[in-house]
This record gives structure tokens, sequence and C-alpha cells, in this order.
């Protein structure tokens, strides 16, 4: 029996949220080679592999139009900064075991989302994402004020992805595209900067034997599939579903820091995440609230017109 398309929409979501929700696993077996040599592999072979489904489906028309519109190269060109800057201290925080302080900054995300849609694209706050932010903050001060530090890597890692979402949503291209562009235009940094750490024999892709330079390589695939596979499942997926699905990955990656890694989970840590996940429960109630209200107006909508 041929499977739905909804069905199919599942697998792909749950697949791609359970591939970055392992990432801190993934990357904790590369805490030995500096962070910006993983970021500078990262790109390389995340550009080679998306080039190449690129190549089978035959995308290349998607592409050459991207890269005929200025205005769609730029905004490109700061999405690429934001998920590079994402990415590298994402590897940088679980080389330095504060992968609890990560996955806060991904359960986060959602609700700094809400508020840059707010101030850049003037959409409103029902009492639900109101009631959330504020219940946030308050866990995130709590933070500050029990620990006395700011959890620069948490806000770090959800302003960095919620302004990529941003830039995202204001240029108008399918994830391959886009992927391919951003990494594209990361490339040839990337390729300066690994030539010049081959000529003074800093380079650790070759160098840290075979485990460490199959991981390196394999990063690539690892940060493509699971965008692709989340492209597809938003396709198929309604808005309400595939936000539910957003705290698969940060609820692995907090899993992962506490009986994998064995960091640290203090009380104070403890109260401040109890705040976000109260407030996450919050913002979901007012999402499926949003989605069924645009539903029954989508139903009077149809009725009306027969």
């Amino acid at each position: 029996m041929k499977i739905s398309e909804q069905k199919l929409g599942l697998v792909y979501g749950l697949t791609a949220y359970t591939i970055w929700g392992l990432f801190p696993w993934y990357f904790h077996f590369l805490t030995h080679v500096d962070p910006w040599q993983v970021l500078i592999q990262r790109i390389i072979w995340s550009f080679l592999l998306v080039t190449l489904i690129a190549l089978v489906l035959r995308h290349w028309s998607a592409i050459k139009l991207a890269l005929s519109q200025p205005k769609t190269l730029l905004g490109l060109c700061i999405s690429s900064l934001l998920i590079a800057a994402n990415w590298l201290i994402f590897i940088w925080a679980v080389g330095q075991d504060r992968v609890v302080e990560s996955s806060l900054g991904y359960f986060i995300t959602p609700l700094v989302s809400v508020l840059l849609a707010r101030v850049f694209l003037k959409e409103s706050l029902d009492i639900y994402r109101l009631t959330a932010v504020v219940l946030a903050l308050i866990g995130v001060l709590w933070l500050v004020v029990q620990l006395g530090v700011v959890p620069w890597v948490s806000l770090s890692l959800a302003a960095s992805f919620g302004l990529y979402g941003l830039a995202r949503k204001k240029v108008p291209v399918d994830s391959l595209t886009g992927l391919w562009v951003e990494t594209g235009i990361l490339l040839p940094f990337a390729l300066i900067a690994w030539i010049g750490l081959e000529v003074q024999g800093q380079s650790q892709l070759f160098s840290e034997g075979f485990q460490t330079t199959f991981l390196l390589i394999f990063s690539g695939a690892l940060t493509a599939a699971p965008l692709l596979l989340f492209a597809s499942a938003a396709q198929r997926l309604s808005l309400t579903a595939v936000g539910f699905m957003m705290y698969i990955n940060p609820t692995m990656q907090f899993l992962t820091a506490i009986y994998l890694l064995k960091e640290p989970f203090t009380q104070q840590q403890f109260i401040a995440f109890l705040f976000i996940w109260v407030a996450l429960v919050v913002f979901s109630i007012g999402a499926i609230r949003q989605q069924n209200q645009r539903q029954q107006r989508l139903n009077s909508a149809s009725a009306s017109s027969h």
C-alpha cells in the first residue's frame, strides 16, 4: 500500500530532527579537533554533497535563477554568515562540555523567532506568545542572577538561528538552492583556510587517524541531509506538526548531555529550564488554537462558497 504524503512527511521530519538531536554525540568525537577546522571541513563537504544532489536532481535552473538576482544573493550572504556562526558556536560548546547550555538555546529559539517576527515583520503577539516570551525571559534572568553570568552560549545560538530563519524567510528560494548558495559563498574562505593549514602542517583532516578523517568528511552529509529532509517534511505537514517536532532536537540534546556526556545539571539550571518548558507549553497551546481558528475560517469560507 502506498504510504500517504502526510505519513511520509512525518517520517522525513522525525528523521531530520533525530539527526539534529544526535549532533552533540557525533561532534563529541571531534572535540580533539579545533572548532574552526571542524567548521571548515563541514562547509567544504556539505557543498560537495549538495552539489552532487543538485546534479542528480537536475536542480541547476533554480540555482542559476538565485545567482542572477542580487537581492536574493545578498539575503543568502547574510544567512550564510549566520548559519556559519551558529555551527561554530555549537561545535565549540560541545568541545567545552556545554551541551546543556546549547540545548537551552534551541529550546528558546522558537520564542526568539516570535520576538524577531514582532520587531522586523510587525507580526502581532497574542496573549499566549506574549506569556511564553515573558516566562522564557524570567528563566534566563534567573540564570543570570543565580549564576552571576549571562548564558551567552544559549542566547547566541538562539539569536543566530532565529536571525537565520528570519533571513531565509525573506529570501524566496527552496532549501536545496539556499543551502548550495550558502555553502558556496562560504566555500572560498573555507578552502583558503584549509590550504593555509595544510601548507603550515597544521591541518587535522588527515593527521589524526582514519576515524577523525571519516567523521570530518561525513559531517558534510550530516549537515545537508536533515536540512533537505526537513524541507520535504515542511511541504507535507501542517505548521503545528512541524512546530511540535522542533522540540525533538533540544530534548535529545538535553538528554544526551545529561545521560551520555554526563554533564552536571544544577538546581539553578533546572529552575530556569522549568520556566522555559512551561513557556513552550503555553506557546504550543497558542499555536494549536491559532491553527484550529485558521482551519475553521477556511471551512467556513469553503462552505459559504458552495
